[in-house]
């Protein structure tokens, strides 16, 4: 395909895209009675749900499931939150459909994996609360499914750590379907769209065949196949969506067939208490005034992280760190976790977030990198020059482990460095291969040289150290083994590396000019750490006591992952997990009353 052509059909498509279960039989509640995007009547609903991203519209539709009547108050004036820009991944072990692809799991095998890569973090992930997710998270994948919302399994995705004892090659990642989101009608444009290039409908396991592009011919072949049925789907008037958008955008029309309230631009203002101390609701903001929502049954807060904030990131964690490195939307300011703070809740790991190595593109924002780091012909170093990690390793860890080596060398930023064989090849920052990257070098994205001794006094590097780090990263390269970080050791390495490459995928020499580099910066999909809970999704005091009637999910609450990553979709199938435990105990609660 001709960069004419190419560059016509983006144009062609940007215009047309412009806890133990409680699964016993209960008696039903009275249903909702009305449906509306509007304030309802004075009756109270019986659930508050404070965020209408991915665990907020999972709770409202298991309210539904129990008989209760949901609202649902949301912040901004879009649906989907965070998990409209993600990637859509769900972890979710042991799931329905890995029987189909004939893989082997068991509840009790993703629970030795949890134990052996998480360890002791505290009561955050707790043993109660890595078993409540282990049995339910399956149980609230197959409810979603029951009820018409159309999965897909991630069947060669592994685990981020497939090595740990009890970690799967495959099959623990679901996401959903491609899904046509002008189903919605004209709640589609409600739907939080992250602000840059719209993306072709491709599944994430899929997305890094599209980064390869120019590596092999079926790599490409597949890339042209993709960009034609996305001019096909948009020629006859769709807008198909995969990723985040797609498990949105289903669970949004499955609220939609329920009815389901669920107000706009309602920020959280406080949560209301009775005098014995229990949450019975909370006032929002609504059309310039205060307005009391009492709730019969409890209040979820399920409004994400404190990712925007940055009074409450320079309190609690690392520096050097800006939030304009988290790919968060810009409405992600903790509000509910200081809601829940004062009412006397307890947090954990507010220090931690769910990090990754970011490029920040001029007039685009932060760009979370994945296949760019681990692809060959790439390194990454310090300003000495030095290589510091296994690039292609999981971005929580990169992350992290870039905090810790600023500590003790100029780490932040960080300089992924390529040569004109990767830039032939691969993608990088969201331009792909071919393309000759001059706006970016005139930008100030990238730095281009001739020489490794050009591209250090450019970047202010050290050039006797990068080029000593880069004569052994050749040799070991050229050898197909990094005996420094063991890249591509792993199949999580290699599921990320480029199959056509050998000896080794993920590794290959940085020696042909001209040179590139990219400045990385250690930012986040959000924050980790939040409202502490127990197994029932319970928020916990200071004593370690249920407060009742409050119950928090997602990046609200501090995530039973503790301070590692399991594998793609360890903070939405958590969040949606917790939501449905959640709402079981509100039901089971209620009927008991």
């Amino acid at each position: 395909m001709t960069l004419a052509l190419r560059s016509r059909l983006f144009q062609v498509l940007r215009a047309a895209h412009s806890a133990p279960s409680t699964r016993r039989r209960r008696r039903r509640l009275p249903p909702s009675r009305r449906a509306s995007t509007l304030p309802p009547r004075a009756d109270h609903p019986d659930v508050l749900i404070v965020g209408a991203g991915a665990a907020g519209l999972l709770a409202a539709l298991r309210c539904h499931h129990h008989g209760l009547r949901p609202l649902v108050v949301e912040k901004s004036d879009k649906i989907g939150g965070a998990a409209a820009y993600s990637g859509g991944c769900v972890w979710v072990p042991n799931n329905h459909l890995q029987r189909e692809h004939a893989v082997q799991d068991s509840p009790d095998l993703a629970l030795h994996y949890l134990d052996n890569l998480i360890g002791d973090v505290g009561p955050a992930s707790s043993p109660q609360r890595r078993r409540a997710f282990v049995d339910n998270a399956p149980r609230m994948a197959k409810f979603l499914g029951d009820i018409g919302f159309k999965w897909q399994l991630g069947h060669t995705y592994p685990d981020y750590h497939p090595d740990v004892p009890g970690g799967l090659a495959a099959g623990r990642t679901l996401e959903g379907k491609v899904f046509d989101l002008k189903k919605l009608g004209k709640a589609r444009r409600q739907v939080n769209r992250h602000p840059g290039p719209p993306n072709p409908p491709v599944y994430s396991f899929q997305a890094a065949r599209l980064a390869r592009c120019g590596s092999s011919l079926a790599d490409f072949a597949f890339t042209v196949k993709m960009l034609l049925r996305w001019l096909r789907h948009a020629l006859m008037g769709r807008d198909p969506v995969t990723l985040g958008m797609s498990l949105v955008g289903q669970m949004l029309l499955l609220n939609q067939a329920k009815k389901t309230d669920i107000w706009l631009q309602a920020p959280l203002r406080t949560l209301l208490k009775n005098p014995d101390g229990s949450i019975c609701g909370a006032v929002v903001s609504k059309d310039g005034k205060d307005v009391h929502i009492r709730s019969k049954h409890g209040v979820l807060l399920a409004a994400g992280g404190f990712a925007k904030n940055k009074s409450m990131r320079h309190q609690f964690q690392p520096r050097p760190l800006d939030t304009e490195w988290s790919s968060v939307p810009s409405n992600d300011t903790g509000d509910a976790v200081r809601a829940g703070i004062q009412v006397d809740a307890q947090t954990a790991l507010m220090d931690e977030a769910w990090w990754g190595p970011t490029i920040m593109i001029p007039g685009y924002g932060p760009y979370f990198t994945t296949w760019d780091r681990a692809l060959p012909h790439s390194i990454c170093v310090d300003h000495s020059g030095q290589r510091f990690m296994n690039e292609a390793q999981s971005y929580v860890d990169a992350g992290r482990i870039q905090f810790q080596r600023n500590a003790v060398a100029k780490a932040i930023p960080a300089w992924l460095i390529v040569d004109a064989t990767f830039q032939r090849r691969y993608s990088l920052a969201m331009l792909p291969p071919f393309v000759e990257p001059k706006a970016a070098v005139q930008s100030g994205l990238f730095v281009k040289a001739a020489t490794v001794a050009d591209l250090a006094r450019q970047t202010g590097v050290d050039a006797a150290g990068l080029a000593q780090t880069l004569a052994r990263f050749n040799a070991l390269a050229r050898a197909g083994k990094d005996d420094d970080f063991g890249r591509g050791a792993s199949a999580f390495d290699r599921y990320f590396g480029d199959p056509a490459h050998a000896p080794n995928p993920n590794l290959g020499a940085v020696e042909t000019p001209p040179f590139y580099a990219v400045r990385l910066y250690p930012g986040d999909l959000g924050t980790k750490g939040g409202l502490l809970t127990d197994e029932f999704a319970r928020v916990v005091d200071a004593q370690g006591r249920p407060i009742r009637g409050l119950y928090a999910s997602g990046n609200t609450s501090a995530s039973v992952m503790g301070r590692r990553y399991p594998g793609a979709g360890a903070t939405l199938g958590p969040a949606m997990t917790f939501s449905y435990v959640g709402v079981d105990h509100i039901a089971a609660a209620a009927l008991d009353r």
